[in-house]
């Protein structure tokens, strides 16, 4: 049964479905065919992605906790179907950019263009150059490998001539010396910091930490998820937060709480603003509570374990903590629920139409622990003045199948030096290469 205040749009939400589905599968519908949807026509599911589809989702639009049963749908990656694609707005080409990967992570672009790809479960970092520009790596060798879980990667200090790489190991950070253009890791690696494992073998909870430096490299910030859902437990201590330190890993200090698994960090090259994906928790139902991104803000609490997206109590907690409710920080882009939504970036190219420029581009994994399938994507956030307006626009869709079979899944996505988008894909094991046609 759908809640009252999700059915003001239902009808809609079926036409556009049926619209779609005339759709011939080479072709997209153009961005403009489509109005925003609010309501309970934001929440939506995979059948209603197409690149263009606009969402606005806002805390009084939420259901009430368990509104449905929670379910647990996991999806099972197939292969690829022959001649697959995803599918983009009208005046871009996507082009799969490299492939056979153990399992790419995040993606970044060093100073001097090459990209580094963490492949988790290989244990390694990768690096990738396109020496010719023709959208293909001639270059692709293992940088560094005997790492845990590397997910973060980070140059410093920042700017054109680095001289380390940091990489976000699930139980620390470390750096390597680096000079632009080395393809190898010149020594061993040289312990930062350590902080709180994840993974099922270190004890449980969120494994990724993402590792960003401050524009004036003074400051580096590091994402630590929960170990659990919801508990407020002693295995919490120094979870589920932002942690910032120096450069050396000293001078620790909290600068955001409250974050179940703040997974992705970015800095806006024009505000110096630290931006975060977050997941949030499960087990309230099909449609709670939202996952967002946000400028994070120093200080804050964003509400986990006790509240989620303001004064909105955690039933399991219900009457604990009633001198926080006035203290949280509600984020500023609320995502459709259980999209699991990883890395980010912030478009800095030059070849995409001039608004994009400054637009956040957000990878969204895909739910499990909702009934109907929803994420597998890359989403865009408007930006206005430096500050989300608060939707976000389907950009890189067609992950899943019509019978809701699942070939990719989207988790990192960086700007390389010739203006492309690219974007790692863990269930296929490979990066795709976005790019805007020539006029």
């Amino acid at each position: 049964m759908i809640p009252p205040r999700f059915k003001p749009r239902a009808a809609a939400i079926l036409t556009a479905v049926a619209a779609l589905a005339l759709v011939a599968p080479e072709r997209v519908v153009a961005a403009d065919a489509f109005e925003l949807r609010t309501d309970g026509a934001a929440y939506g599911d995979w059948t209603t992605d197409a690149p263009g589809v606009r969402r606005r989702i806002v805390v009084r639009d939420m259901p009430p906790p368990k509104a449905t049963k929670s379910a647990a749908n996991f999806s099972h990656v197939i292969a690829r179907p022959e001649g697959a694609l995803p599918k983009v707005p009208p005046g871009f080409r996507v082009q799969e950019f490299a492939s056979g990967f153990n399992e790419p992570r995040i993606i970044v672009t060093a100073p001097n263009g090459d990209i580094f790809v963490a492949e988790s479960r290989g244990n390694r970092v990768r690096v990738l150059r396109d020496a010719d520009g023709d959208g293909k790596p001639e270059v692709n060798e293992v940088f560094v490998d005997g790492l845990n879980k590397p997910f973060g990667i980070a140059f410093y200090p920042p700017g054109p001539e680095p001289k380390f790489i940091y990489i976000g190991n699930t139980d620390g950070v470390v750096r390597f010396p680096y000079r632009n253009g080395q393809t190898k890791a010149s020594g061993p690696a040289q312990s930062i910091v350590s902080v709180p494992s994840g993974g099922l073998l270190a004890g449980g909870g969120h494994w990724t930490r993402d590792v960003k430096f401050s524009a004036d490299g003074t400051r580096m910030f590091v994402s630590i998820g929960s170990r659990s859902n919801n508990d407020d437990d002693a295995g919490e201590t120094r979870r589920a937060r932002i942690l910032e330190f120096d450069p050396e890993g000293r001078n620790e200090r909290v600068y955001a709480s409250g974050l179940r698994n703040a997974v992705g960090l970015t800095i806006d090259p024009v505000t110096g603003a630290l931006w975060a994906t977050c997941n949030e928790r499960d087990g309230l139902g099909d449609d709670l509570p939202p996952d967002y991104v946000t400028r994070v803000k120093e200080g804050a609490f964003y509400g986990w374990p006790w509240y989620y997206l303001g004064p909105n109590e955690d039933p399991k907690h219900a009457g604990k903590h009633p001198e926080l409710a006035d203290k949280i920080t509600v984020p500023e882009v609320l995502l459709q629920p259980h999209s699991a939504p990883l890395g980010l970036t912030i478009y800095n190219g030059k070849k995409f139409p001039a608004e994009y420029r400054g637009q956040a581009f957000v990878a969204l994994h895909g739910s499990w622990n909702r009934a109907k399938r929803t994420g597998y994507k890359i989403v865009r956030i408007p930006v206005k003045d430096g500050k989300p307006i608060g939707e976000y626009i389907d950009f890189l869709i067609g992950f899943v199948t019509p019978q809701g079979d699942v070939w990719g899944r989207p988790v990192g996505v960086t700007v390389a030096q010739d203006g492309s988008l690219l974007v790692t894909d863990d269930g296929g094991n490979r990066i795709w290469r976005v790019s805007a046609m020539e006029k």
